[in-house]
């Protein structure tokens, strides 16, 4: 009899793992259980350079996430990374000239677009532009940069 409490016991602590490992999972995903209940609208911005970032990838104003993104492509008219966002619509005051730069959570996290608000009075609606932007630090360009100038430094120093 006490073998088979024993078991009952082992079975919960793997069901109560197996359900934590589900939502932990949803968790880091960024997918959501609640649907897409949420009112939303469309911003775009074109970037030179979006390496690392994907879809589903979070917005965020100073820090606190306010949308995803929904589809990244390329525009065949200026040749840069076309990125469509969807900002909550409680998120009613972004400016035309506020900034989106991609940026990067930790030294190896994942990559995000992050919108600093500017100060004009006309805020942007949906389908509408954000005009500048910073693209996405490349570590690996950022090492070869200093790799390239030490090396060229000690061949003049010689």
């Amino acid at each position: 009899m006490q073998n088979r409490n024993v078991e009952i016991i082992v079975g919960f602590f793997m069901l109560a793992g197996v359900l934590a490992l589900v939502y932990l999972s949803v968790q880091v995903s960024g997918l959501s259980l609640r649907g897409g209940s949420t009112d939303s609208y469309r911003l775009v911005a074109y970037f030179n350079d979006v390496s690392g970032l994907t879809q589903r990838a979070k917005v965020t104003v100073d820090g606190v996430l306010v949308g995803r993104v929904t589809s990244i492509t390329l525009d065949p008219v200026s040749v840069r990374a076309k990125v469509e966002m969807s900002v909550d619509a409680a998120v009613d005051y972004i400016t035309e000239d506020s900034i989106a730069a991609i940026k990067t959570a930790g030294v190896l996290g994942e990559k995000y677009v992050s919108i600093a608000i500017g100060g004009s009075d006309e805020t942007l609606a949906d389908g509408d532009e954000i005009f500048d932007t910073q693209s996405a630090l490349v570590l690996e360009d950022l090492i070869g940069k200093v790799l390239s100038s030490t090396i060229n430094k000690k061949a003049d120093g010689e």
